[in-house]
């Protein structure tokens, strides 16, 4: 079975080559791989001493980046290796500030892995929630490399699961120890016989509560908001605007709309601005603009999303009308601010916990999406209400972080 999973992955990666002259995306993805091993011989030397984190993408990034910081803090003469494998994370934070080296993670052949690993040569590893790469994850074995997931969740669909995926199980063995979200997972892992597994949590939950001790303050928001009730839209897609668009152009209340999507597109932003029949200004056309002028002010860069929710009366977060489902919860919640998100969320436990407490709402079509933003808007006492029960459920779940150092150190000093 590996046999066929390393033809699989070569043929992955012509395919991909070939899709990379027509798709953007995809020729990010296979350009960005081209030099990382020269980028890995020129900053790491072979008497460095390293610790790797890998991330899928730019949420597992986010949701690692609390145990990143503890273990530079714990470890400042390492150098840190981030590896991401989706473009959206890597074009997003290869600058930042807290990895000495940022790179694509090369696909997962043998020889690539091992030439990896040799550059790179970590003394700890650790992989963010998910992605079971299963060359890399024998190498790493073979090494003895202490190697660890954080934040992981497991679920009986996985092949991890299925009686034909002994070969992915054989692939856990690598683990020195998994740190998990929830029950669920930890008891699948132990009908495998896994003992090295814990309970921790979730580290996303100790990373929006940080954000809160920074400074969140953007100076052209607070002009646009004038001291105004404000609806946030945060990573919206086309199918939730198609929702929104009515409400915001049939509004006759004093509100205003900061609408940040997922994708941006020039020409899926002027789209959706010529779809708003309110005064709307672009975040790249804001300067000489008098903001509190406006009624909408669409978001077309990155990166500001997390400090524009500090601002929001009601936060409406998208991708919940598709596929996979919802985004980044926490985040307006961790503000105190009331949430409206669509159907799709099964899949994210931090969405069904908010759901049925009461802080977040989530509707189906355009009328239960018009009478929610309706009795948000109304009730300030209702608002704050539910805005409370979000701050309260992050600060109630917070500590996962010290709970994976205080294991791994003691497994290493």
């Amino acid at each position: 079975m590996l046999f066929l999973y390393n033809i699989v992955i070569q043929i992955t990666g012509l395919t991909l080559n070939f899709i990379a002259l027509f798709n953007s995306k995809i020729k990010l993805f296979v350009s960005g791989r081209k030099n990382v091993f020269d980028i890995l011989e020129e900053k790491i030397k072979p008497s460095d001493k390293t610790i790797w984190f890998h991330a899928a993408s730019l949420g597992e990034y986010e949701q690692g980046l609390p145990v990143i910081e503890r273990i530079k803090e714990k470890y400042p003469s390492h150098k840190i290796v981030v590896t991401f494998f989706s473009p959206s994370g890597y074009e997003v934070r290869k600058n930042n500030a807290v990895a000495n080296v940022t790179v694509y993670l090369p696909l997962d052949t043998k020889k690539n892995a091992q030439q990896f690993l040799e550059l790179v040569h970590p003394d700890m590893v650790f992989f963010i929630k998910y992605e079971y790469w299963l060359n890399y994850l024998n190498e790493l074995y073979k090494r003895k490399t202490p190697t660890y997931l954080i934040s992981g969740i497991f679920r009986e669909k996985q092949m991890f699961f299925k009686w034909y995926g002994d070969f992915y199980r054989k692939a856990l063995d690598s683990f020195s120890y998994f740190f998990v979200q929830n029950e669920g997972s930890k008891k699948l892992l132990q009908q495998l016989g896994k003992t090295n597994v814990a309970v921790s949590g979730d580290t996303r939950f100790d990373r929006v509560a940080a954000i809160l001790e920074k400074d969140n303050t953007l100076d052209y928001i607070s002009k646009f908001k004038n001291n105004t009730l404000t609806v946030v839209v945060g990573s919206s897609w086309p199918k939730d605007e198609a929702l929104l668009l009515d409400f915001i152009n049939s509004n006759t209340l004093n509100i205003k709309f900061i609408i940040a999507p997922h994708n941006i597109k020039s020409d899926q932003i002027e789209q959706l601005k010529n779809s708003i029949t309110k005064k709307t200004v672009l975040f790249s056309e804001k300067q000489d603009k008098n903001l509190g002028d406006y009624d909408v002010f669409i978001i077309d860069t990155v990166g500001i999303l997390t400090k524009i929710y500090s601002y929001a009366d009601i936060a409406f977060v998208g991708g919940g009308f598709g596929n996979p489902g919802v985004h980044n919860l926490l985040e307006p919640a961790t503000f105190g601010v009331p949430i409206i998100i669509g159907p799709n969320y099964s899949h994210f436990a931090e969405a069904i916990a908010l759901v049925n407490m009461g802080g977040c709402i989530s509707v189906s079509d355009k009328t239960e999406l018009n009478d929610a933003f309706k009795d948000l808007i109304s009730d300030a006492s209702f608002r704050s209400e539910k805005g409370h029960i979000c701050s309260t459920f992050v600060s109630m779940n917070k500590g996962a972080t010290t709970m994976i150092l205080k294991n791994i150190l003691n497994d290493t000093i």
